[in-house]
């Protein structure tokens, strides 16, 4: 009995874990923008992070991103304005596990349990806006929102990964 249920309570917290862990892209451009006119790209706003090297990862994701695009980074008087904005959030999820034993509307009363469990986690969403400097008009938005990790390591693949899905529905 113990078993069955810490292998059904395991099996549904993997389940929902899962769905929690995928990173959910979209991306948006504005209407009529021919992207093939801008040929070079500056920083106007970098992520609003207080790591150093987290900020650094992000806007060198980004570079190599628009570098792989066709698109040469300028220090001044660029084609494309890049502006990042990273935002975190604590989630939390509630895991119900009812042991299959009790009640109910058929059996009419019983000795069956319920267990609760509740767990948290930090939620980041990574936004990338592209304006076009000479109107000062947003012209494409990028986001990912994924679940964080508390490895190092594999944060720093998850942005990377996120970044590169996010501009593989860029426009060229």
């Amino acid at each position: 009995m113990t078993f069955t249920r810490t292998a059904l309570t395991l099996a549904m917290t993997t389940l929902v874990a899962s769905t929690v862990l995928g990173q959910k892209i979209t991306t948006e451009s504005a209407p009529g923008t021919d992207l093939r006119s801008y040929k070079t790209f500056m920083w106007i706003k970098q992520p609003n992070v207080s790591d150093p090297i987290l900020k650094q990862r992000i806007v060198d994701d980004v570079n190599v991103q628009l570098t792989a695009k066709g698109y040469r980074p300028v220090a001044d008087g660029g084609d494309l304005g890049v502006a990042a904005h990273l935002a975190t959030r604590t989630q939390k999820s509630l895991n119900t596990f009812y042991d299959g034993f009790g009640g109910g509307w058929r059996w009419g009363g019983g000795l069956g349990t319920a267990t609760t469990t509740v767990n948290s986690y930090q939620e980041g969403t990574l936004v990338i806006d592209l304006f076009d400097c000479k109107t000062k008009s947003a012209i494409w938005r990028g986001s990912s929102e994924q679940e964080l990790s508390r490895d190092p390591e594999k944060e720093t693949s998850n942005m990377a990964k996120a970044t590169e899905k996010m501009f593989k529905k860029f426009p060229e």
